[in-house]
């Protein structure tokens, strides 16, 4: 028995599944297992438990066990007929004798009993079944977060690594590139900022002519093709019928 199972993981209820198979796969079809059961007093109700409308088979006589817990019904054809749904019982609460008897009468078993899965021991590892329940997504989410929590912890302590390096250049270029900025300092990644800075409207006026062109231009040379298709007629009329005046 491997010693990283603790002994009291093997106390009480519990089984043991040996596989060679996918654990999530196993786990799964665990969980496919489950056996009805009727809400037996003073059990704690682990989910909400609802009586549903329709025919309950019971004869009127019966009609105390729903007057009771307040639930609406009616005679049909000598049958108890529940009217509209009821919530007989929350999440968290006891199950009262009277909710007992009714569920009882009605032969609803509104829980259910299975094999849940505790442990999971694998290549001498136990862990949680949550684990199972993780995606390739999850675990590179996980791990994306774990970057960047090691990242942040290297950039306050000043400590370079694969995946601090990068930060710490680009926060080391601002820092030059501020200084440079406020002084008369210069090298050449720091060129175009400086000259940005010295003259905005430089950069503003290169973009004037692509600009004029893109809105006056467009109309002008329209108004240009037009004109010449009016004087192109007038030219070509002594030769569109094959003669002329003199002929």
């Amino acid at each position: 028995m491997p010693s990283s199972i603790s002994i009291l993981s093997l106390s009480g209820n519990v089984g043991l599944i040996f596989t060679k198979g996918d654990l999530k796969e196993v786990s799964e079809e665990v969980a496919k297992y489950k056996v009805g059961a009727l809400a037996r007093v003073g059990l704690v109700a682990p989910i909400d438990v609802v009586v549903p409308l329709g025919n309950t088979g019971l004869d009127p006589s019966q009609t105390s066990f729903f007057q009771v817990l307040n639930i609406p019904t009616k005679i049909n054809k000598g049958i108890v007929e529940i009217i509209t749904p009821v919530e007989l019982i929350k999440k968290g609460d006891k199950v009262g004798s009277s909710e007992a008897a009714l569920l009882a009468k009605l032969d609803i078993k509104p829980f259910s009993y299975g094999l849940v899965v505790l442990q999971v021991y694998d290549d001498g590892s136990v862990f949680s079944p949550e684990v199972l329940d993780l995606t390739d997504e999850d675990l590179i989410e996980k791990f994306f977060i774990g970057v960047s929590m090691v990242t942040s912890l290297l950039l306050a302590i000043s400590y370079p690594t694969l995946a601090a390096a990068p930060h710490m250049f680009a926060n080391a270029y601002k820092n030059v590139l501020a200084v440079v900025v406020a002084t008369e300092y210069f090298f050449h990644q720091a060129e175009k900022v400086k000259e940005y800075l010295k003259d905005p409207s430089k950069f503003a006026v290169a973009a004037g002519p692509v600009a004029a062109a893109a809105s006056g231009g467009a109309p002008a040379a329209a108004a240009a093709k037009e004109e010449e298709k009016k004087e192109k007629p007038a030219e070509e009329s002594d030769y569109d019928m094959g003669f002329s005046l003199f002929d």
